[in-house]
Formats: structure tokens, sequence, C-alpha cells
């Protein structure tokens, strides 16, 4: 009777432990990982882009004055930030070797001529070759043109303003020695501002396509102001960007916007073949087995699935254009699409408010 009492004592024994095993189980299997993510929505691309360039204000024309001869600087009339009108008098070359070289050849001229107009007489009478006649005459032309250089030479050592504007910079003072063609003053224009900016070669193929172009100023704030395009400069610099000039339509007060100031240029183009599309975050797309996809998210269930697209070109705010296989409004996983798979469940990440810097309230 003991026997057959720790017999079933036994066998009950056995049949709780496979029961809490079968339970304990169930239970790990039923428990599915829920990974945090950050999403954001498709939105789609309008009929213009909008791009945006920082920029800086320059005098529609800048000069650099230089003599065309070579000399001491006697005399440098003018200030940094003076106004002068063209014509005036900027600086003054010391004239003395000049003044001595342009007296040798006026009396080298002098004797010259005497001698040609003898020779050319002579010739009238037939008293003299040709040869003699044709020597005297190109010898005559000859030291004419001599002296008209050496005049020019000695009225060069005088400096004048080749427009009407501000001394910008001085680049040297009364009293260096300076070659012809070293600036020795700088100058911009006492007229309308344009604005330089520098696009990539993105943009710089699509400049046909351009449908209009704003600025802004800090010094006026909440006005804009439509340009235009005046040049782009059809070589890229060391950075691979293209140098455009734009000028401002219209009215604006001269005595705030000058040159040198910062300013923002946001600008509109075409996108004809890409109205239909939407733009998502860079960090949104991931690729494998020479397949580009997306993670979209069903908001009902809260899994993911993996989606195929076709992408296009970057922008500068870091998004980047699906051209087909999303449409506007879908959420897609922003970041950590490598960890994801289809059908996991996943629970968006609230995002932090502007105001609340690092989620620290």
């Amino acid at each position: 009777m003991t026997k057959h009492i720790s017999w079933m004592s036994a066998a009950a024994l056995a049949g709780l432990c496979q029961l809490l095993v079968a339970c304990t189980g169930s239970k790990s299997e039923s428990v599915e990982e829920i990974r945090y993510v950050k999403t954001a929505q498709a939105v789609r691309i309008s009929d213009a882009a909008e791009l945006s360039y920082p920029g800086r204000t320059k005098s529609s024309e800048e000069v650099n004055v230089a003599f065309r001869v070579s000399g001491p600087i006697q005399r440098l009339l003018v200030k940094e930030g003076q106004f002068v009108s063209k014509g005036q008098l900027i600086a003054e070359m010391d004239p003395r070797d000049y003044e001595v070289q342009l007296s040798a050849t006026q009396a080298e001229y002098e004797q010259i001529k005497a001698d040609a107009e003898r020779v050319m007489a002579l010739y009238k009478e037939d008293g003299t070759t040709a040869s003699n006649y044709d020597r005297a005459r190109y010898g005559l032309q000859q030291i004419t043109e001599k002296l008209a250089h050496h005049k020019n030479q000695l009225a060069d050592t005088r400096l004048y303003a080749p427009i009407s504007g501000y001394v910008q910079t001085k680049m040297h003072e009364a009293g260096e020695t300076v070659s012809a063609g070293m600036p020795i003053v700088s100058m911009f224009n006492a007229g309308d501002v344009e604005i330089e900016v520098f696009v990539p070669a993105s943009d710089y193929a699509r400049q046909e396509e351009l449908i209009s172009a704003t600025c802004s100023f800090e010094v006026t704030p909440g006005k804009t102001y439509p340009l235009e395009v005046v040049r782009v400069s059809k070589e890229a610099n060391a950075s691979q960007l293209f140098a455009a000039r734009l000028r401002i339509k219209g009215e604006y007060d001269h005595q705030k916007i000058t040159p040198g100031m910062s300013t923002m240029v946001y600008a509109s183009y075409h996108a004809p073949n890409e109205a239909n599309g939407v733009i998502v975050p860079t960090t949104a797309i991931d690729r494998k087995d020479g397949k580009t996809f997306v993670f979209v998210l069903d908001t009902t269930t809260g899994t993911v699935s993996h989606r195929v697209v076709e992408v296009g070109r970057l922008d500068l705010e870091g998004n980047i254009q699906v051209l087909n296989g999303l449409k506007p409004d879908e959420t897609v996983v922003s970041a950590g699409v490598r960890y994801l798979t289809d059908g996991q469940k996943v629970k968006q990440m609230e995002k932090t408010s502007k105001a609340n810097v690092g989620g620290l309230l």
C-alpha cells in the first residue's frame, strides 16, 4: 500500500514539473521584442523646389586702381571711406625721371624732324633717292611715336579715379616705390549692390529651371527683396562651387543695405520630373542586395515592413527624394532601419520639444 502511494506521488510530481515547464515555455514564446524607433513622414515635393544659400553683398562695380608706370609715390590724396568723383586726382608719382626722359626725346625728335624735312624737300626736287626719302619718312614716324609714348608716361604719373565711388582700401602710402600695375587703392561704386552666392554643381546644372529668388537681411527684419540673376561663373572653385551674382530688383534702403553684409538667398526651381515624389530623411534609406528600401510603419498595427523605393537627389537639409515607392504622409522609420525585420512590432519615440533641448524637462 505504501509503495503504491509513493509511486502515485512520484507520478504526480513528474506531471506537475512537466506542466510548469510547458507553462514557462508558452510564456517565453509569447513575449515579443518591441523596439523603439524614430519616425518621419514622407513629405510631398511641390512643383517648385525651395533651396537656400548664404550670401554676401558686394558692390556692382569694384576696381583696383593702379599706376601704369613705375616709381615712388609722391602724394596720396584720398583716405579710406572717402567718396571720390570719376576723374578726381587720387595720387601722384614723382615725375622727375619721366620729365628728363621726355626732354631728351623731345630734343631727338626736333633733330630727326629737321633732317627728315630736308631729305623730303630734296626728294621733291629729284635731289635724293627714294631710299633716302623712305628712310627719312620712317625715322620721323618712329620718333613721333616715341615722343607720344614718353608724353603718356609722364601723364601717367598722375592717377585719377576711374569711377565715382568710395575708397575701400589703401594698399600703399606716400614714399613707397611701386611697379606698374600694382594696385594703389581699391574702390567700389556708390550705386546698387549685388549679392554673391556659391551654388553646388547640381544646382548650377539646373539654373535654367530657376523660377524666382529673394533675399532677406537682419537689418531689415520682416522684409524680403526680389532678385534677378546678373551672371554665373562657368568654372567651379576649389570647393566645386559656382559663384553667382544677383541684383536686388526695385527700391531698397542704400543706407542700410551696403557692401559686405551677410544675407540669405531663397531660390525656387521648377521640379516637373519630381512633382509626384516625396522627401524623407537620408537616414531612412537602407541598401541591401543591390536594392534601395525603407521601412514603412503601419500605425494601426504598430508593425513595420520594408519597401523597395527609387531615390533621387539630396537636398541641403539632409533629405533625399523618393521618386517611386512611397506616398505622401506615409510614416517611415528614420533611424535604426538595419536592425528591423518585416512584421516586427515597434513603438515610436516621442519627439523632443524644441524648447526641451536634450529632453531634460
